[in-house]
């Protein structure tokens, strides 16, 4: 059914735990992983006349982004391993998340995008904006969405 799933994070516990869903998810389909980190674009500095000897230049942001990307994408890839899923780590740069993973599903032709949820509801939800609601009001693919639901008195 599945031949190639997008798995996204962000870093965080509830992103890791969720691609780790997607990890068995795929082997489950028998599918291949394309694990994505979407960082934010390098904001020049307002102050462009004087610039501060500690702001990072845009090729050390960069260099940065692409550290923490790796670092994050290694718990999919080691699940991955240790499933026997062929995965592929990629991060991209954006501003606006949910965007950046409806372009990279396209151009990758992922036939599902499994993402998460934080499960903010109400005024939380409106206030802060959810990523995957954006995702899935801009894609016309299948997008899983996984919820981690906390045990009981946590």
């Amino acid at each position: 059914m599945y031949r190639k799933i997008l798995i996204t994070t962000d870093g965080s516990a509830i992103s890791k735990h969720t691609a780790c869903a997607g990890v068995k998810f795929a082997r489950q389909m028998g599918a291949d992983v394309l694990a994505l980190y979407v960082a934010p674009d390098y904001q020049y500095p307002v102050y462009v006349e004087i610039v501060p000897p500690s702001y990072p230049s845009e090729e050390e942001y960069v260099a940065q982004m692409k550290r923490i990307g790796n670092e994050h994408l290694a718990s999919i890839l080691q699940a991955a391993q240790a499933a026997g899923v062929r995965c592929e780590c990629l991060t991209e740069f954006a501003d606006a998340a949910a965007l950046k993973i409806v372009a990279v599903a396209e151009q990758r032709q992922c036939d599902l995008i499994f993402m998460g949820s934080h499960g903010r509801s109400g005024w939380g939800q409106l206030l802060l904006g959810s990523v995957t609601n954006k995702v899935l009001s801009h894609t016309s693919k299948p997008v899983l969405v996984h919820r981690l639901i906390a045990e009981p008195g946590t």
